[in-house]
């Protein structure tokens, strides 16, 4: 689940497949990062926070649970922390959205809904900061679920699905002609 020192794939994946988890783990790990800076500079508005602040922390921990379980995916590889992931990823990708948008057009108002302590001035730069890390979570999260898409779909692809018929799913045959023979005439194409 982590940083590994080998750099060839195993033989099990693709090399394609390869690259595409490890830039979901990078994604979700500056993510995690991201969301815990975010998490200090609120913080640093107040050391404890409003009603509205702790909103704010919460969703940055919640975008925190959604990498925790977008690495735990990658890891697993089972369709339940699939969809677990992309339930965390959505909704905190549109909060993180309206809370760069209200941070950035109403930064004067959610200063004092967040009742800090610090100047105007340097409560809208440090608010600044962290609106600005929240349009970066907010790309990211959307990079994070188009990476996610196409890894569930190289593990279906190459049989590692929750149906193990990776041979299958790479022919393009539905059944061979002998299987046809039993059929009525109508459907014996």
């Amino acid at each position: 689940m982590g940083f590994s020192i080998t750099s060839t794939p195993s033989t099990s994946m693709t090399r394609s497949h390869y690259h595409t988890h490890k830039l979901f783990l990078y994604t979700n790990y500056i993510l995690l990062g991201a969301a815990s800076s975010c998490i200090f500079l609120t913080l640093s508005l107040r050391l404890l926070p409003s009603l509205c602040g702790l909103s704010l922390i919460f969703l940055h921990i919640l975008t925190i649970a959604a990498a925790v379980s977008g690495c735990a995916m990658a890891a697993a590889s089972s369709t339940r922390w699939f969809g677990v992931h992309m339930v965390f990823t959505v909704l905190t990708a549109i909060f993180q959205g309206s809370v760069a948008m209200l941070v950035y057009t109403r930064t004067g108002d959610f200063l004092l809904e967040l009742k800090s302590y610090v100047r105007e001035e340097d409560g809208a730069v440090i608010l600044k900061l962290a609106g600005g890390l929240s349009v970066v979570m907010f790309v990211l999260e959307w990079v994070v679920l188009t990476l996610a898409f196409f890894l569930r779909y190289y593990a279906f692809v190459e049989g590692d699905g929750s149906n193990n018929n990776g041979a299958a799913m790479r022919s393009a045959k539905v059944q061979q002609d002998e299987d046809l023979k039993d059929w009525p005439w109508p459907f014996q194409v």
